[in-house]
């Protein structure tokens, strides 16, 4: 008979050999390739000691190409569950030291798992990739494995925060996955994604490309706009969601933790009163502004490679946090076109899901012109900004520092659009168009450039300021720079407990 010590010791060899993965050589040849482990991942990912695994002594059941004969505890996933700063998080890390981190029938019931226990209790749930694809040996039970995630993906959407870091290879149907993730961090040097890889291309297109620009980091952070962090390395792509989630809420009934700040709410800086300058086609960082209320006067920026003519991400006023979406006049004049208005109604959607406030700085000359534009669809890619801010129910907050002209106009967050604070600078100019421009339609036959100079300024003096707008209660306060974030604090304290509903329906039918 077997002793209980004896089985004592089993259990803490078969222990061992789980946690060692694909053994001491693989691990080696993964260091040497400059990525970190499955479980060194997760041990830098999640408060110290807070692991706890699931599904340890999983394998994989396939009986195809002598696999019956080559089974490891854990089959390639690492997952279970912990805390980042205290607070509960679901994860499940792919071990490239196992079959190369291939997808298994096995190891997608794991992440299947810990992603309904995610939705269950209500906490976001973070996917560590670094896999070489489907494993070849299951064929179809593999593709069958992706797609339930992916299903469940889709459930999970707007219920938990998803967050996806590709620290690896993530190739083929892989990819899809991380793409129905909220964010996606990749690292510079080590990582790709592809649907298609390069010796494929190669066969269709004849295009010679590497696996570094079609699909590493930089393409996917400048070019593609798929990915919203690069690290350097896989230490600091995992610090960087540690501290994306201390902006975020554990699920979408929640509303995100308060962070104490001695910051005073009250605070002015007179540097506001001399940033914006009084030529209108002269540019200046939005940023200043954002980073200027911001507690401690620190922003975290997301996506911020990728059409650079919009600035989305996440600060505190007042120990909340709030989203910032912002036209960025020092990248082509602030302009909104094809990628700026994608990226920034994809973060407006994110944060209405997780009751995350939304405060929108305005300096828009208008849609880029173009048959690029027009050809690559403006129309229905600028409306997705304009549906994903009428859509929204969280608290809205707008100020026009400069220009807001045109459509654009409406589309950011005007008050006609559901805003419900809307604030203006002295310096706000909200019109069809700028001066010329207008003069240049009203006045087509003005030969003289002293009358041409004259209706310019009397256009400028009806329509270059925001008080019109502010006489019909479209602006509701014209407040001083330096007022900056008293004034959006204030704003934020009487729209805290707001509640707006939109009316019952299935879905709408965003323009995709």
């Amino acid at each position: 008979m077997t002793t209980n010590e004896e089985k004592y010791k089993k259990f803490v060899d078969l222990n061992s050999k789980s946690e060692l993965g694909g053994g001491a050589e693989r691990i080696e040849k993964q260091h040497n390739a400059g990525r970190l482990t499955a479980r060194e991942r997760i041990n830098i990912l999640l408060d110290q000691g807070s692991f706890v695994e699931m599904d340890k002594f999983v394998v994989h059941h396939s009986t195809n190409f002598g696999m019956e004969k080559n089974k490891i505890l854990g089959d390639g996933v690492v997952s279970g569950y912990g805390k980042i700063d205290g607070r509960p998080v679901y994860i499940f890390a792919q071990d490239f030291t196992v079959f190369g981190g291939a997808l298994s029938r096995s190891n997608a019931d794991k992440i299947i798992k810990i992603t309904k226990l995610a939705m269950k209790n209500g906490a976001p749930i973070i996917g560590l990739n670094d896999s070489g694809g489907a494993r070849i040996q299951e064929g179809v039970e593999s593709l069958a494995g992706y797609a339930d995630i992916f299903w469940l993906n889709t459930k999970a959407s707007g219920v938990v925060p998803q967050i996806s870091a590709i620290l690896g290879p993530c190739a083929g149907g892989a990819v899809y996955s991380p793409a129905l993730t909220d964010f996606i961090f990749m690292v510079k040097e080590t990582s790709y994604m592809f649907v298609t890889g390069p010796d494929v291309v190669k066969t269709v297109t004849h295009e010679d490309v590497t696996k570094k620009e079609l699909g590493g980091a930089i393409t996917h952070n400048t070019k593609s706009g798929v990915a919203q962090f690069m690290s350097d390395d896989d230490a600091q792509s995992l610090m960087t969601i540690r501290e994306l989630m201390s902006f975020l809420p554990s699920n979408n009934m929640e509303t995100t933790p308060i962070k104490f700040t001695n910051d005073p709410t009250d605070r002015t800086d007179e540097k506001l009163m001399s940033l914006i300058p009084s030529d209108p086609n002269k540019p200046y960082d939005i940023k200043e502004i954002i980073s200027s209320v911001c507690d401690n006067n620190y922003f975290f920026e997301i996506q911020e490679h990728y059409a650079q003519n919009i600035v989305i991400g996440y600060g505190r006023l007042g120990g909340r946090s709030v989203g910032f979406v912002a036209n960025q006049p020092a990248a082509f004049a602030g302009v909104l076109d094809i990628n700026s208005s994608i990226k920034a109604a994809r973060f407006v959607r994110f944060c209405d899901a997780f009751n995350i406030p939304i405060i929108t700085l305005v300096d828009v000359p208008g849609f880029l012109p173009g048959t690029v534009q027009e050809f690559g669809g403006i129309i229905k890619h600028g409306a997705k900004l304009l549906y994903a801010f009428c859509e929204a129910t969280v608290p809205k907050i707008t100020l026009i520092t400069r220009k807001a002209y045109g459509g654009a106009y409406d589309v950011m967050n005007s008050k006609h659009i559901g805003a419900d604070v809307n604030l203006a600078y002295p310096s706000a100019e909200i019109a069809v168009m700028g001066a010329q421009g207008a003069v240049n339609i009203l006045y087509r036959n003005l030969e003289n450039d002293a009358a041409r100079q004259k209706a310019i300024e009397e256009y400028e003096d009806a329509f270059a300021n925001p008080y019109k707008a502010a006489e019909l209660g479209y602006i509701d306060e014209i407040i001083l720079p330096k007022d900056t974030r008293k004034k959006l604090i204030d704003a934020l304290e009487m729209t805290k407990n707001k509640r707006e509903t939109n009316p019952p329906k299935k879905h709408g039918n965003i323009p995709l």
